[in-house]
């Protein structure tokens, strides 16, 4: 390390021995003697104007920034105190090791020479020992710090010497309070240094017992559980298993455990409660490690904390002054705190009391008030009243709301979602609401009132600059997408969208996604501000076509086949339906109905469509084509051209941090369906939905907690009115990822047996058909009409459903998330007129003969009505309707940017499924049945194998436990 040998030197470089002596003099004698002989000899050449200076000996530091650091230049006259200011200058820039500056005469003009020795340049700073903590935890905490060593800084022992405190400090918090740090400086030619910290971390240091003394009211179990940095791991409240893995102990937070410890009494009502400084023992660990089943090793501090408990006081009353009672209604003042008169006095609820307090006066332009608590006791009583003394302080009004950061999105933009105008009376609940509006948007990053804004206060004229600090979204996004869906399958996308359009606020979006399951193209655009007012109207386009099949779903999402039988699979619906339309929706916000709290809009939604569908089986088929939802259309035909006309109106209100994994808040939105304005079918469809979030820490509520609980409940309603019942295709179906995630899409339902009719083939005992002409093959075989019930999923016209799910991030991973869940769903039919069959197509079933007793030369004779097929409603099995299911179950959710939507993989146990054995439903009795086959050997061979095929019970088994990949939200 090189060391500066003197504060500077101005030699003259002369002729004859006097200069000489002077230079010699000027090496030998102290600064202050060399500066005199330097002033000497500046008088005798005062009128002497300077040359340019000259800069020698830098390398890193430009020589333009040099000289212009001095205040010596070219032509002005030579100066020692001005040359005294330049060396001080530069030496206070803290750049150089050594400056020394020289004087040189010449002829025409004094030269003053600038030698300079930067600081070397840090070239590598290594760590060896470091295992509690990773390189980049240090550099994170030198940041905090501001230590300023980073490489190719400056070498500065001071820095260094900061930096070893700095990283003593953080191996402290990690166990290590024995750790040794040794610095070694090397010298890189030409001018740099590496700096290699040699760590010795030492034994991890854990907390060990923790006891208390005083303490005779509360146990030490609660005490413990009050400190959080210290107390050990384990299963709250198990009483065995609470203390399973020791913390590490960090000396830095036990002040902030004891203030926990007192704040435990407070809570329930030891109002003068005290806590001494806590004593710590260390100790080796010894004994043996449960979990490893070998010595203990390392090193244990045990904690002892002396506490005053003191008398038990209840609240006696809250009394304010400072107050004028007509301005202020006190009554409102004293419901901001949620402690009644007569309870044990707890501090907690008395802080988020006078927090509520701060925030009503804010609420009315005084953000300065000052509320002052002072207790009083009634020992006798064991009472304590608070007069809180308040003073208002002056009301203040906003001067100016300016922006920063919005380079596109244009200010007009910003200031309608603001509930505060200029000239208003400052309300900091409305700058909050402001925020939470404009996250809501998604034009910006998420805002936060502490975070991105800057209040500048005028205390004379009584007014707030306001300076909201915005970081823009991209505004155009062109991606690809892809992933699997329980509803879409395997699919891929292209989408494109601008959410800010030409930084007005509209949003312009085209999508196409392809997949195994559905294919969607869609256009649209929304204008949130019509004519600049706060009317939002939006368009889209459409042409979408989804397959409905739940065993080709469960194994393109389970990556195996759903391994169903035939049998299994028939009573699965299977069908697709290929849809093109439009939608035209407007809304408008209501600014007085809850406005202090979240956002409430109203709007109206009007949509046509037309499609078709396509059956696959017969289960899908013979339901599909039953029911009477086309009036005058019966069969295969109701199936094509359905033309669907609703106007739905929707009421929202939303208090949500954020629309995509909200953090806290919020939001209710009912809607209600209504077609038959026009097309052919005739419905009402009520939804209605309740979401909430809660910020957790652990298992309490706490704003500054990371992981969040969620919880929706939803109700859902369908049925047909003007005598047609609600489409099938829009029959509501429970199951998958979107629900009750334990189930197969579209799999709970209702069952229900539909009456169909089947031509059953006169059979041999031989296995060989019975022509109707022996001597002419070509008139084919005799066919028995038989009255055959089919087990058929009907869906229901109702649905419940709740979820709960504790989401937990992970660290330094904000879109990696390990969530807990349970969801329950109930689908059923309330309304038994909503499985109503076609008239037609009863009296096509209803109006023919069943049976053949006797053929005579081919033809049958003797058939029979059935009156049971005359019944035009169908009934839902006994057992399968108004079916519990529940699903419980962890997963794993990974953001995916582009698409807004979680990559996910889950299990989920079903504690709550249908698992029943169903009769056959005959639609006569067995003797009857009987009758409908000729009285022969091929008769009762034949009604053997009817019985066998159309009368053996169903097997309704739902999965017990799944497991499924997917990239989709549930809520």
């Amino acid at each position: 390390m090189r060391t500066r040998s003197s504060r500077s030197r101005i030699a003259r470089t002369v002729a004859g021995a006097a200069p000489f002596a002077a230079m010699l003099l000027a090496a030998i004698l102290p600064a202050r003697a060399v500066w005199a002989q330097a002033d000497a000899a500046a008088t005798t050449s005062a009128t002497q104007a300077l040359c340019q200076p000259e800069v020698i000996g830098n390398r890193r530091v430009p020589k333009d920034s040099i000289l212009a650091r001095m205040a010596s230049h070219q032509g002005d006259p030579y100066d020692p105190a001005t040359v005294e200011r330049d060396f001080n200058a530069l030496w206070n820039t803290s750049f150089f090791e050594n400056v020394r500056i020289e004087r040189v005469d010449t002829p025409g003009c004094v030269q003053l020479v600038v030698y300079v020795l930067e600081k070397p340049t840090i070239r590598t700073i290594d760590y060896t020992g470091l295992n509690a903590v990773t390189q980049s935890d240090v550099d994170e905490r030198y940041k905090k710090a501001k230590v300023g060593l980073t490489v190719e800084s400056q070498y500065d022992p001071t820095r260094v010497k900061r930096a070893e405190d700095v990283l003593k400090d953080l191996l402290s918090e990690h166990g290590h309070q024995f750790a040794t740090i040794r610095t070694e400086i090397k010298t890189i030619p030409p001018s740099s240094v590496g700096i290699t910290f040699r760590i010795k971390e030492g034994p991890t240091v854990k907390v060990g017992k923790i006891a208390f003394e005083g303490n005779y009211n509360l146990s030490d179990r609660t005490l413990r559980d009050a400190m959080v940095n210290s107390k050990p791991v384990g299963i709250p409240h198990s009483i065995i298993l609470e203390n399973l893995f020791a913390r590490t102990f960090d000396a830095s937070k036990l002040d902030e455990d004891t203030e926990r410890v007192r704040q435990a009494y407070r809570e329930r009502g030891y109002f003068q409660a005290e806590t001494s400084d806590p004593t710590t023992h260390v100790r080796d660990e010894g004994g043996l490690n449960w979990f490893t089943l070998r010595p203990s090793t390392g090193k244990r501090i045990d904690i002892l904390m002396p506490v005053d408990e003191g008398d038990r006081y209840k609240l006696g009353g809250i009394n304010f002054t400072g107050v004028d009672p007509r301005q202020w209604n006190l009554q409102a003042l004293r419901a901001t705190f949620a402690q009644k008169d007569g309870e044990w006095f707890d501090a907690t609820l008395f802080s988020k009391g006078l927090e509520a307090l701060r925030k009503a006066f804010g609420a009315q332009g005084y953000i300065n008030m000052v509320a002052a608590p002072v207790p009083r006791r009634d020992d006798a009583k064991k009472l304590v009243y608070l007069d809180i003394d308040i003073t208002e302080g002056k009301r203040f009004y906003v001067s100016r709301i300016e922006f920063s950061g919005n380079t596109v999105t244009r200010d007009k933009v910003i200031r309608r979602e603001l509930l505060l105008e200029e000239g208003q009376v400052y309300s900091q609940q409305r700058w909050d609401l402001s925020i939470l509006r404009l996250n809501q948007l998604g034009y910006f990053e998420i805002l936060k009132t502490e975070d991105d804004t800057e209040t500048r206060q005028n205390e004379e004229d009584g007014t707030v600059d306001l300076l909201l600090k915005l970081k823009e979204k991209g505004k155009n996004s062109i991606g690809v997408n892809g992933g699997i869906s329980g509803l879409s399958g395997a699919f891929i996308g292209l989408n494109y969208q601008t959410n800010n359009f030409l930084g007005l606020g509209e949003t312009l979006s085209a999508n196409a996604n392809i997949g195994d399951l559905s294919r969607n193209l869609t256009f649209g655009f929304n204008e949130p501000y019509l004519r600049n007012k706060p009317i939002s109207l939006g368009a889209q386009v459409f042409d979408r076509k989804s397959d409905y099949n739940p065993a080709k779903a469960y194994s393109i999402a389970n990556g195996v086949s759903a391994n169903v039988s035939t049998a299994q699979a028939s009573l699965l619906t299977n069908y697709n339906t290929a849809t093109t339309g439009f939608t035209v929706s407007m809304s408008e916000p209501l600014k007085h109905l809850w406005a202090g709290r979240g956002v409430t809009r109203v709007g109206v939604t009007y949509a046509l469509s037309k499609s078709a569908v396509t059956t696959f089986n017969d289960n899908t088929r013979n339901i599909f084509q039953s029911l009477a939802f086309r009036s005058g259309v019966q069969g295969l035909n109701q199936l094509d051209g359905i033309v669907t006309s609703t106007i739905a109106p929707d009421f929202t209100y939303s208090s949500l941090s954020n629309p995509y994994g909200p953090h806290s808040g919020r939001d209710f939105n009912l809607s209600v369906q209504v077609a038959g304005a026009g097309g052919n079918v005739k419905y009402i469809q009520p939804v209605a939905s309740f979401r909430q979030f809660y910020p957790m820490k652990g298992f309490k509520i706490n704003n500054e907690g990371r992981n969040v609980l969620g919880m929706r409940l939803q109700l859902a309603h369908i049925n047909g009115f003007g005598g047609q019942v609600a489409p099938p295709t829009n029959r509501i179906y429970g199951g998958g990822e979107n629900d009750v995630r334990g189930f197969d899409i579209r799999a709970s339902s209702p069952y229900t047996f539909v009456p169909v009719k089947v031509q059953f083939n006169l059979t041999n005992p031989d296995g060989t058909l019975v022509p109707r002409d022996p001597t002419n093959p070509s008139l084919g075989d005799i066919q028995i009409p038989l009255p055959i019930y089919r087990l058929a999923s009907v869906g229901g016209d109702t649905q419940l459903t709740s979820n709960l799910e504790y989401r937990i991030p992970f660290p330094n991973l904000e879109q990696v998330t390990f969530a807990i869940f349970t969801d329950f769903g109930l689908t059923g039919n309330l309304e038994r007129g909503q499985l109503l069959q076609s008239a037609t197509g009863t009296s096509v079933l209803a109006s023919p003969l069943y049976g053949c007793p006797t053929f005579v030369n081919g033809s049958c004779f003797g058939g029979q009505e059935v009156p049971a097929f005359n019944q035009r409603i169908l009934n839902t099995v006994p057992g399968t309707d108004w079916v519990p299911r529940m699903s419980n179950g962890a997963e794993i959710q990974i953001l995916m940017p582009v698409i807004n939507a979680p990559f996910r993989l889950y299990f989920a146990y079903n504690p709550l499924r249908l698992y029943k054995q169903l009769p056959q439903q005959l639609a006569l009795g067995n003797a009857a049945f009987r009758s409908l086959f000729p009285d022969s050997g091929a008769g009762e061979y034949s009604y053997e194998q009817a019985l066998q095929l159309y009368g053996a019970s169903y097997q309704l088994r739902e999965p017990r436990k799944t497991i499924r990949l997917t990239v989709s939200t549930t809520f």
